[in-house]
């Protein structure tokens, strides 16, 4: 089993300074005893830009259906693939895909897994936002052993549409196997999605975003908190690709799956973006706006209108979120779309997309402070409740069926975080003490960000399942540091 202490016995903790949005903070990097020697590093104003096409995420075909439920099996294998330019890099993968692949689900109808690891390294495979039994919640130390071990996850889709993702959530490994790759989409839908003509088939989009940082043969280099040298921005799995479009409406389910980066999208030429869904599935209305923010881990669902350019036209989805120290030509840049073509056109953006239901009445009020050591020493740590992980305490137990408000305060002067809450959607009720009425927190989320100082007031109700359930800041780094914590429902 792996914990802080056995990860770090190997050496000593080593600190380094990293920045999200210009903040920075210190993290910590294990040290092995015997370092192997720093690889070449790639210079990445070298990589050209847009030259590569953006690659469609694998759709994942079931082995076997019933009348109530879909089987897959995934390999959990290294394989290799051209992410910059001309260079091979080795990745961690689900079924040696990169991008991972993409499972379509139903609301009602269940899904069954069996994940086979043939890495060298343990994993446990977490569906973010998923609704799930603690046996199949993929928690932090219930792990799949390396070179073949097997584990089998239910997941019964017993709530509404939502756009859902997986990743590793090994504890002390979840970092670096994200980094190298473990992220796959899990898209459930339902009828009241279905009913609405949005944007479908060829023209509804998975896209997820990160960055990395590469030597020179094109191996990813991994060093935890190096987030001022992650400055290669990825999307499906290639770097600053290119995606040609029709003059008509796309729908594309953006995913952040970078380890620590946030990111601040518009067009560049400050044309409107539609939000029409965040963590939980679509908002109950169209949010219109030229920006859309996702800290790692969150989602947004989002429409472009290119009917507005002329055939030809190309124009780049940018990053607003760059850091002083950061080249806004380097992780400023994401995607350029080209309309390459005119195309038939019926989907719509109803004014009204779904009904929430009304918030119950709470009856337990909780405090969260979120907080790391910014002093840059060795063997920083962080904390939830002035407390690290540890697997063997519950730090908070939760009667079934009960309608909690948790106010989540970042108590940082440098450091952003975000939280993360396992098992449940929750409604964000306040905002550094506003109310929250529009826009993308309007609707059910399952992660949160919070920049140093600010405060937000969420509210769940806990049912469904009883188990323990982990609850933690979602910049991946921040957890293996022990910003994690274990609830119980019971």
């Amino acid at each position: 089993m792996i914990t802080r202490r056995t990860a770090l016995r190997a050496g000593v903790a080593a600190t380094s300074i990293v920045g999200t949005g210009g903040m920075l903070l210190p993290v910590v990097n294990a040290v092995a005893t015997e370092p192997p020697a720093p690889a070449a590093e790639l210079d990445p104003v070298g990589i050209a830009k847009f030259t590569q096409r953006m690659p469609l995420a694998p759709v994942l075909q079931p082995y076997l259906t019933t009348s109530t439920t879909s089987y897959y099996r995934m390999n959990l294998k290294e394989a290799s693939k051209e992410i910059v330019p001309g260079l091979t890099t080795r990745l961690r993968t689900f079924n040696g895909s990169f991008p991972g692949p993409v499972i379509k689900a139903e609301s009602g109808r269940r899904v069954v897994v069996r994940q086979t690891n043939s890495l060298s390294v343990p994993t446990s495979i977490h569906l973010h936002g998923a609704h799930v039994p603690q046996d199949s919640d993929g928690s932090p130390m219930d792990l799949i052993e390396p070179d073949g071990g097997t584990k089998t996850y239910t997941y019964p889709n017993t709530q509404p549409h939502a756009n859902l993702w997986f990743h590793d959530h090994a504890h002390h490994m979840e970092s670096e196997n994200v980094f190298r790759g473990m992220t796959g989409t899990y898209v459930l839908t339902d009828d009241i999605e279905r009913r609405l003509r949005l944007p479908s088939g060829a023209y509804d989009i998975p896209v997820s975003l990160r960055d990395a940082r590469f030597a020179q043969n094109g191996e990813l280099i991994y060093e935890m908190g190096d987030f001022r040298k992650r400055n290669v921005i990825l999307a499906n799995g290639k770097s600053w690709p290119y995606f040609e479009v029709a003059a008509r409406k796309y729908r594309f389910r953006l995913t952040n799956t970078a380890n620590q980066r946030f990111f601040a999208l518009r067009l560049a030429d400050g044309s409107e973006l539609v939000q029409i869904g965040t963590d939980g599935g679509l908002l109950p209305s169209p949010y219109r706006t030229d920006t859309v923010a996702i800290s790692p881990g969150e989602r947004a669902d989002v429409v472009i209108d290119f009917s507005r350019y002329p055939v030809g036209t190309t124009i780049e989805l940018v990053n607003k979120d760059v850091a002083p120290f950061e080249s806004a030509d380097l992780v400023g840049k994401v995607i350029q779309f080209r309309v390459t073509r005119t195309a038939h056109d019926d989907s719509v953006v109803p004014d009204t997309l779904r009904t929430l239901p009304p918030l119950p009445a709470a009856s337990v009020n909780r405090s969260v402070d979120m907080k790391m050591d910014e002093t840059g020493s060795p063997g920083s740590q962080a904390y939830i409740n002035g407390k690290t992980y540890d697997m063997d305490r519950i730090d908070t137990e939760i009667a079934y069926g009960a309608t909690e408000i948790w106010t989540v305060k970042n108590s940082n002067q440098f450091a952003p975080h975000n939280f993360h809450m396992h098992l449940v959607q929750f409604r964000v009720l306040e905002r550094n003490g506003q109310p929250v009425t529009s826009g993308p927190e309007t609707g059910l989320k399952d992660t949160v960000p919070l920049k140093p100082g600010e405060t937000v007031k969420v509210q769940a109700t806990f049912t469904g399942y009883r188990g323990t359930y982990v609850y933690h800041c979602h910049l991946f780094d921040h957890g293996a540091m022990g910003m994690m914590a274990n609830m119980r429902i019971s």
